[in-house]
């Protein structure tokens, strides 16, 4: 464990050197973080502003669930789109047979060997935006704490679903309209579930489990979650974490490397 420490320590300080020399970037990907948040906030607008209400869903709830979104999209920014995007590179040029002889987890590499600071803004602003509501609502201190796992758990599903993801292009090689796919699926999470028809609820809830990254930890954090949705929430993580672990060495038995 010490020695991936040591590893992830070595890849995150060289990242953060490397993007830092483009250092507008960051102040272009604010405006962008910016705008986009400021369209996800109108369109919300578009429903309360008209006096409709998602059941059970006040103004301040439905921003929970923005945010938590918003932080969501931060998350993929930062640390999936920047590692998990490559594997198709990787597998196109070659250079994924160099990854395979390093005395590491692959999986582990390719995973973690770089972010972007550029989604900070996005963490940021979703946030602040959350802490805003919580305030509005009176949340205890506390209650974010409860939360907290929830989300990571939502993290880690959302980072299963998209290494699966990216693993197929042994098979596909350009799976980027996949991905861009997943993206948009994900965007139904910027609502809460209930904002949808019962059929795209099931969708939502139980084959893309969009409900789980966004409108579970929301309600763990207004503290009207059962305890279900919280285990189930625990188990769909374990679950895909061990699937994404599973599929990646299957994956591997049909990669014929570079020079064959």
């Amino acid at each position: 464990m010490q020695r991936y420490w040591q590893v992830l320590t070595l890849f995150w300080s060289t990242a953060i050197a490397a993007e830092l020399e483009y250092r507008l970037n960051f102040v272009i990907a604010a405006l962008s973080s910016l705008g986009g948040l400021a369209g996800s906030l109108f369109g919300l607008f578009l429903f309360y502003g008209a006096g409709y209400e998602f059941p059970g869903w006040s103004w301040e709830a439905a921003l929970v669930v923005l945010g938590i979104f918003t932080l969501l999209q931060g998350f993929s920014s930062t640390f999936l789109a920047p590692n998990l995007n490559k594997i198709v590179r990787q597998v196109q040029e070659g250079t994924l047979d160099f990854v395979l002889l390093k005395p590491i987890s692959s999986q582990f590499w390719l995973s973690t060997r770089t972010l972007s600071p550029w989604g900070i803004p996005d963490l940021l602003f979703g946030l602040v935006m959350i802490g805003y509501a919580g305030s509005q609502l009176g949340i205890a201190p506390s209650a974010y704490l409860l939360a907290l796992p929830t989300l990571v758990f939502g993290f880690l599903s959302l980072y299963s679903l998209w290494f699966m993801l990216g693993a197929t292009s042994i098979w596909f090689v350009k799976i980027y309209n996949v991905t861009e796919v997943l993206r948009g699926l994900l965007e139904a999470g910027r609502f809460p579930v209930v904002a949808y028809p019962v059929a795209y609820r099931f969708f939502l809830t139980f084959v893309i489990p969009v409900a789980f990254l966004t409108t579970v930890p929301a309600q763990a954090l207004l503290g009207r979650v059962e305890w279900g949705w919280i285990l189930g929430s625990v188990g769909l993580a374990i679950a895909l974490l061990q699937l994404s672990r599973w599929f990646w060495r299957f994956a591997l038995r049909f990669y014929t490397s570079a020079s064959s």
